[in-house]
């Protein structure tokens, strides 16, 4: 190897949408915009369930954790990425990656956990409602939620470490908008095979289980619906689950076709367009799915609006 090769890369240069260049300003318009509409609709979100009581239930705190995670793990990838298509600031330091990289998975892997939790809390619902109060108190979401965010970080921290352990001296162009684990590891100059079992593992581990957690769930649910009597009642217990198994469907759906398969399959152009379905399209996804398709958060946001507005004319 020669010697250029052998010096130790410091800092990574970001590709990003590059083989676009006709494309970035518009893509910086489009990209931003969907931001603010991430950011509006999760501020929303939280906002409603913080003022009115009749929100302060498990499955809207469970949501309004949620928003609160999605909108930090927006914030650790768009902006970036907005930089990056301005041609502002393309390259990112070894540390920076790390930390990029850290905080993405983290909230990543929270945001799994949490669906897997929301998916049980609407099994509890539906199946054991008597006892729903009792199994679901304050304190069970609380550590439900410490659970996600510790267990996250946790695999956030080992899965991180595996990838930055490794030496990189071979190249410094990352063929992604962010420093995400395959093709970061890509760029490492030396065998990373045992690394990608372990990652695959953890991949197992917070994508497979939590999904068949839900589907466990979701079974249990769809039994339990059957067995009701008035089709009023099955509507309305149906009604409460589709908004959470949209997201899931699309979240586990991409994450899966990333993250559950061997490194050396990635492919820069294909995998960059569906990781951002799931960096920006799910994120807005959510707000968007629980508002439009929840009675509940629909008329507290009306009723906002319309004090809002009767206190202006006043």
């Amino acid at each position: 190897m020669d010697r250029v090769n052998q010096t130790p890369v410091r800092e990574f240069i970001l590709l990003g949408f590059s083989k676009f260049p006709e494309w970035q300003h518009l893509l910086f318009i489009v990209f931003l915009l969907l931001y603010l509409l991430i950011l509006l609709g999760n501020a929303v979100i939280i906002t409603l369930i913080c003022r009115d009581r009749s929100l302060h239930t498990p499955m809207y705190f469970f949501l309004g954790v949620l928003s609160c995670s999605e909108t930090c793990y927006t914030f650790v990838i768009i902006p970036k990425m907005l930089l990056n298509l301005m041609a502002l600031s393309t390259t990112i330091s070894l540390v920076g990656c790390a930390t990029q990289m850290y905080f993405f998975l983290g909230f990543a892997v929270t945001n799994c956990l949490l669906l897997a939790v929301m998916g049980y809390d609407r099994y509890v619902a539906v199946c054991d409602p008597l006892h729903y109060t009792v199994i679901m108190n304050g304190r069970i979401c609380l550590l439900l939620v410490a659970a996600c965010c510790t267990g996250g970080f946790f695999v956030s921290l080992v899965g991180t470490c595996l990838v930055f352990v490794l030496p990189f001296c071979a190249s410094r162009h990352v063929h992604h908008f962010f420093c995400d684990v395959s093709p970061v590891l890509k760029l490492a100059c030396t065998d990373t095979h045992s690394h990608e079992i372990v990652i695959f593992g953890l991949g197992v581990l917070v994508l497979v289980i939590p999904l068949l957690s839900i589907c466990a769930s979701y079974a249990c649910i769809l039994v339990t619906v059957l067995h009701i009597p008035s089709a009023t009642g099955r509507r309305k217990a149906f009604s409460t689950c589709i908004a959470h198994l949209t997201v899931v469907t699309v979240h586990y759906g991409c994450a899966s076709f990333i993250y559950l398969r061997p490194t050396s399959s990635y492919a820069s152009d294909s995998d960059t367009l569906v990781t951002v379905t799931y960096t920006i399209i799910t994120p807005l996804l959510n707000p968007l799915v629980y508002s439009l398709r929840n009675k509940e958060v629909k008329a507290t946001l009306w009723k906002a609006i319309g004090r809002r507005t009767f206190s202006h004319k006043s």
